[in-house]
């Protein structure tokens, strides 16, 4: 994957630089806020080399990467004239697009959280690798290499206020430094004391004994307020003495308001919300948990989920422990059974090795690839996904599993946050994660699914021209031991790889394998002896099958269903015997491509199942009936 490139070609069909009002990323996606959704060319997107699909979620503007998202929104960012102020909503210039409230707080949810996943991640897997060190007697509890390294692990979750007010502050558009001090402020050591005496007062007027420390909503609400207050005093004040009054008078209100109101008020609902969460499970245990894990992944698609990151994270620091991310593991390694399901299913060689690969992904706890390139595809492996999710996150339920640290991936990396002064409760979160993936490997094999490389689809494009079939036949001839396949060229042209053709179906042979034409006449004949099976009513496509079982596609141009058969005329239909040289269809190349369309052709063969390879003739021009390749069996 080119990264410059592919970065070049997300920025235009976003809208543009000036359409971009905020962008971060995850694990897997760049994540926009963009002034006007309605600018970004979303089909085409999808359809860019490089990008595994596009969702508009919580109000964001996501495009799927996979693994290499980092390395791309680097490039992004490089590419922006605003360079790294390309993370923050000081970059916008154009007028925002107004979101309803639940996308608005999803959104601000989310831009807050994210962004400090690496910090609190980190520590929560040397947490982890503590507690395994302990519970294996390979490190005493009295020694001063636990204590350190245990302060490692618990400092970033102690000071979490100052690192979530930064985060919060800098998605606010407000001072992230103004923002950390009042995180610091309410965190001295000798406010903390004073406030743990339960008898203070600021200006005649009582303060609540609280403590700040690993809290989580005080201090979002009182810099979402901050942010408002900064504002204010910056509108009314000389440019001359920004630097000096803005700071000043925001600290001098925001604290003191936030011991007295704000933080008392936050550490109610954190709290409410922690102990709600305790509750549920406490007393209705199995039902909540095959719930959660059902949905998860729903709650994934739909961005809801980060609705439950200040619920996890306040449980982590206020109970010490969750439940829901066993809930995610049960999710993630049931999405994992979905796909291995898929590869023990399929008879296509290409579709295991994508099945197998993308479920091991999400073993590890990246779940898109495998979500979306195999199981959202075939549909019926993601409802099995679902239920497995339901089984393996009901188990947890019973055993009442329990994460006790915050880890980076809810996966096989992640399984130190089940480590426990007894060790059961990582037996029972591993157990209940492979009941997950057995589950739901066993349910896709037993449902089936329909395999995109069947003879009736390898006629259209994958995603957008099922529905253009005019005529077919059930022609394919039984699958029977395939023997070598000579094919020879339907069109005069250059002859390319199909890593050209602009079009991940074909690019990724998610299709099948062959060649690509560039064509220099505009005339397709027949490439083998056999029988045309399929013809898309806008003429662009042509299905064949030879008389040995090799079933075939030759897709004239990309996109160019939406010419509606304007510019091809077809001289064959479903069900005529063919000769190689026999014409198939003409076509106006000229015009074809003064409508904006490309003329590229893919001539694949799509039951590569039945064979081993595709070995060119190593022709770089052909002419009609020259060699082509040959599939090998």
């Amino acid at each position: 994957m080119d990264k410059q490139q592919l970065s070049k070609d997300i920025l235009k069909l976003v809208g543009g630089e000036e359409n971009i009002d905020q962008v971060t990323h995850c694990m897997t996606r760049l994540r926009f806020n963009l002034n006007d959704n309605k600018k970004a060319d979303k089909e085409t997107l999808k359809n860019t080399p490089g990008v595994m699909g596009v969702m508009e979620n919580g109000g964001q503007f996501q495009v799927i990467i996979g693994n290499d998202v980092p390395k791309v929104y680097n490039a992004l960012v490089g590419n922006m004239s605003k360079g790294a102020n390309a993370g923050s909503s000081t970059a916008s210039t154009g007028p925002k697009q107004k979101r309803n409230p639940i996308s608005a707080l999803f959104d601000f949810i989310s831009g807050v959280f994210t962004p400090i996943l690496p910090a609190i991640t980190g520590a929560g897997m040397i947490k982890g690798i503590v507690a395994i060190l302990v519970a294996f007697g390979w490190l005493s509890d009295k020694s001063s290499t636990y204590v350190i390294l245990s302060a490692i692990g618990d400092g970033a979750f102690y000071f979490l206020p100052i690192i979530l007010a930064i985060s919060a502050a800098k998605k606010l558009g407000s001072n992230m430094y103004i923002g950390a001090a009042l995180a610091a402020g309410i965190m001295h050591p000798t406010i903390t004391a004073l406030l743990a005496e339960g008898n203070s007062s600021f200006a005649g007027i009582k303060v609540v004994a609280a403590t700040y420390s690993s809290t989580v909503i005080p201090i979002v609400i009182a810099i979402w307020i901050a942010s408002y207050v900064e504002k204010a005093v910056d509108r009314i004040t000389h440019s001359s003495v920004k630097l000096i009054v803005v700071p000043t008078v925001t600290l001098l209100i925001m604290v003191p308001l936030t011991l007295i109101a704000i933080g008392p008020l936050g550490s109610i609902i954190g709290n409410g919300m922690s102990g709600g969460i305790a509750w549920l499970f406490e007393n209705a245990s199995i039902l909540a948990s095959i719930l959660i894990g059902g949905t998860m992944s729903l709650l994934i698609i739909t961005g809801m989920h980060y609705a439950l990151l200040p619920i996890i994270v306040g449980s982590m620091t206020t109970l010490g422990y969750d439940f829901i991310i066993p809930l995610m593991l049960a999710a993630n390694w049931a999405q994992a059974g979905g796909a291995i399901g898929v590869g023990l299913r399929s008879k296509n060689g290409q579709t295991k090795s994508l099945a197998y690969s993308t479920g091991l992904t999400a073993f590890m706890g990246i779940t898109e690839p495998a979500m979306y390139g195999v199981n959202m595809r075939y549909k019926k492996p993601f409802i099995a996904a679902l239920i497995g999710g339901a089984i393996g996150g009901g188990f947890m339920g019973i055993v009442k599993v329990k994460a006790f640290v915050l880890t980076g991936l809810v996966g096989l990396p992640g399984l130190a946050a089940f480590i426990s002064p007894s060790i059961s409760t990582l037996i029972y979160g591993i157990l209940g994660g492979l009941i997950a993936i057995a589950s739901a490997a066993i349910i896709t094999y037993i449902l089936g699914f329909q395999e995109n490389n069947a003879p009736q689809a390898a006629a259209t494009s994958a995603s957008t021209e099922t529905a253009t079939t005019a005529t077919s036949v059930p022609v394919v001839a039984e699958e029977t031991q395939a023997t070598d396949e000579q094919v020879f060229s339907p069109i005069t042209g250059e002859v390319r790889p199909l890593s050209d053709v602009p079009d991940p179906a074909f690019s990724e042979e998610i299709m099948g394998k062959g060649f690509a034409i560039q064509p220099a006449e505009g005339r397709v004949v027949s490439p083998i002896n056999g029988t045309v099976f399929s013809l898309s009513k806008s003429g662009h496509a042509i299905g064949l099958v030879s008389d040995t079982g090799a079933e075939m596609l030759i897709h004239i141009g990309i996109d160019t269903v939406k010419l509606k058969g304007q510019f091809f005329s077809p001289k064959v239909q479903a069900g005529t015997k063919v000769s190689v040289g026999d014409v198939l269809m003409e076509f106006d190349r000229e015009e074809i491509e003064k409508a904006g369309y490309t003329t590229i052709t893919p001539v694949i063969i799509t039951n590569m199942h039945q064979y081993t390879s595709i070995e060119s003739a190593g022709r770089t021009t052909v002419k009609e009936q020259e060699l082509l390749f040959t599939a090998k069996a």
